[in-house]
């Protein structure tokens, strides 16, 4: 019964998003009843979350007469894997990502008081619209309550790749994310209907970009640290088409996180900051086509088969192509706004915006262009590191470097930049550039990377200068703490390129071999047995300055479904970590994988400060806004 009622709730939602959609569109036809819309977006996400909650507990319960958890839970998975498994495959994490847009819906019919009467009923509308698509898709090719007669005794178990915390956390972070999106393409969508244009919408939509924002950065940056200690290949990032799929939306979101704040401030880019809230979601969309659509072979894929990939390319184009005509049709009612000198903040916004642009299309153009080629000629070509790092390492150094100067220039116009405020952040630019030739053999990208980053970091505090710091604003305390993220993870990056230590060897028990200032010594092998896996353990001693650390990595084997991962061992320090990796037995040997990754914690440390500026942001600015009088604004 409890499948049914899943089932039952989701239709109902579907039928209750069907519904939003005609009143918001028949609108002021309706009379009274047009009030009805906020009602029906917060009973369609109540609903929506009770069909996921009953997909959670037949989870729980290892119910396998539900096909779903019968291909993907198993009885003797510890309890956080049969809770997060739940959302670990293709037709539960589009559940997770329709509940999380008919929740936001909800919330926003809760919570916006801002937005004029119309607009807002034509933001619901909007999402409403998104949700029906979703719906359908779920409960024609993508059903998660399907019955399976008779039940198998047992599930055949998650991917052991995902049995990690990290599952619990990284994929509703992410999708928390992408779907937060969908809001700025409905509120945009909105305000193009209603051709109300302007700073109001921009305040609306500001608090749920750097919501989305946020826990962007932090699904991204978690998931980059789980690829990195789950996988036992040592990188912290290999531009995996799917890694890109997550990394898309963040750049269109950073730079509409950017248009949004000059728009509320100043009433100008109003057409440029549309246009980027269409692209931001669109983006999540396309990482969802690659996800599910079966093109692309990755191990974050959760489904191979194109019929459900064509309906999702369906949707994107629907969608897409829909909010692109409507642009297109009210571009000419858009009031340009006011305007600026390119020598302003302004100015350093666009640009900024500018070059992020670029390094999207860069990262869409890399990771899609396998695709068109094999879909054209049949050959199979790959797009890997050397072309993104080539490309976009440049944008980055010319982005940070922006970054110096942006937020020290007027509104506007500034005639007479204070060029002195960047002399010293210069200084440590050349002194840190000076220094890394300590280094001979660094190629250049790391070498100004570092430089750069340097420079950053003490450019970052400049913002603060001459403030009462007390009273200094949560939304300026935001930027130079995400600024300066930025540049601690450009440190960790580049060291990581340029300073990391690898040794492979076929070693014997009692050898001892080493990798940058360790020297690790192997004492030998175990079998050893977890709740639903066996595995060989390899103990390590690794030393280094008189201290002696053991390490114990791991080549488990899954039987269900039958899988070899291998479970890295890892050392931190302040100045890196030592990361160590054993492998099969040849002979009386043991492959061993040794990297010793100066500053690599940097990149995760340079994210958290990253994500934790953007929250503070959001803090500032909604209580800002909650002071704010409610305005009408004309229409534009």
């Amino acid at each position: 019964m409890i499948a049914e009622a899943g089932l039952a709730a989701l239709w109902l939602a579907f039928s209750l998003a069907l519904l939003q959609f005609g009143l918001a569109v028949a609108g002021n036809r309706l009379g009274d009843l047009k009030t009805l819309v906020a009602p029906v977006a917060v009973a369609q996400g109540a609903l929506t979350l009770l069909a996921f909650a009953l997909l959670i507990w037949l989870f729980l319960r290892t119910d396998t007469s539900v096909e779903l958890v019968a291909a993907n839970s198993h009885s003797a998975k510890p309890f956080i894997y049969r809770f997060s498994g739940a959302w670990g495959n293709h037709e539960g994490s589009m559940l997770l990502w329709v509940t999380v847009l008919s929740a936001a819906g909800a919330l926003l019919a809760l919570v916006e008081r801002r937005l004029p009467e119309r607009s807002l009923r034509a933001t619901l509308g909007a999402q409403a619209l998104l949700a029906l698509g979703f719906f359908g898709f779920l409960l024609i090719a993508s059903n998660p309550f399907t019955r399976l007669n008779p039940a198998p005794p047992q599930g055949q178990g998650l991917n052991p790749l995902l049995q990690d915390p990290g599952l619990a956390f990284h994929p509703p972070t992410l999708y928390l994310g992408y779907v937060g999106l969908s809001v700025a393409f409905s509120l945009a969508v909105g305000a193009l209907v209603t051709r109300e244009v302007g700073p109001a919408m921009a305040r609306a939509m500001r608090p749920w970009v750097l919501g989305a924002w946020v826990l962007l950065t932090i699904g991204i940056v978690a998931g980059s640290y789980w690829a990195y200690y789950e996988l036992g290949w040592g990188g912290w990032w290999f531009w995996d088409p799917v890694e890109n799929a997550s990394l898309m939306p963040w750049l269109a979101a950073t730079a509409l996180l950017h248009s949004i704040n000059v728009l509320a401030a100043r009433g100008s880019l109003r057409a440029w900051t549309v246009m980027l809230a269409v692209v931001a979601f669109s983006m999540s969309m396309i990482g969802t086509f690659l996800v599910r659509s079966g093109i692309l072979t990755s191990v974050h894929s959760f489904a191979v088969d194109p019929t459900r990939g064509s309906f999702i390319l369906g949707l994107l184009i629907f969608y897409t192509g829909g909010a692109l005509l409507l642009f297109a049709l009210r571009i000419a009612s858009v009031r340009e706004g006011a305007r600026f000198e390119p020598v302003s903040r302004e100015g350093a916004l666009v640009a900024n915006n500018l070059i992020l642009s670029v390094i999207l299309g860069t990262v869409f153009v890399g990771t899609l262009y396998p695709v068109a080629v094999e879909a054209v000629s049949g050959e199979k070509i790959s797009v890997g590191p050397p072309y993104f790092n080539a490309v976009t390492g440049p944008l980055v150094l010319i982005l940070a470097a922006l970054l110096f100067i942006g937020p020290l220039l007027r509104w506007r116009r500034d005639t007479r930049p204070n060029l002195r405020r960047i002399a010293v952040p210069a200084i440590v630019t050349v002194v840190a550039l000076a220094l890394t030739f300590v280094v001979p053999a660094m190629n250049w990208l790391p070498r100004l990377g570092l430089a750069f980053a340097a420079g950053l970091a003490t450019a970052s505090f400049l913002p603060l200068a001459g403030r009462e710091l007390r009273r200094t604003p949560l939304a300026i305390w935001g930027m130079v703490i995400s600024h300066l993220g930025i540049a601690v993870a450009m440190i960790g990056a580049a060291s990581d390129a340029s300073l990391t230590r690898e040794t492979l060897a076929a070693a014997r028990i009692g050898e001892t071999l080493t990798v940058g200032p360790w020297k690790v010594r192997f004492n030998g092998v175990d079998p050893v047995a977890g709740p639903n896996w066996t595995a060989i353990e390899g103990h390590l001693v690794a030393t280094r300055g008189g201290t002696s650390i053991r390490l114990d990595p791991q080549s488990r084997y899954f039987s269900s479904p039958p899988t070899e991962t291998n479970e890295a061992a890892i050392i931190t320090r302040l100045d890196g970590q030592l990361y160590t990796v054993i492998g099969k037995r040849e002979g009386d040997r043991w492959q061993m994988r040794l990297w010793w990754k100066p500053m690599v914690t940097f990149i995760w440390l340079g994210g958290a400060l990253i994500a934790l500026g953007g929250l503070l942001a959001l803090i500032g600015r909604l209580r800002r806004e909650r002071g704010r009088p409610i305005v009408a604004e004309a229409r534009t």
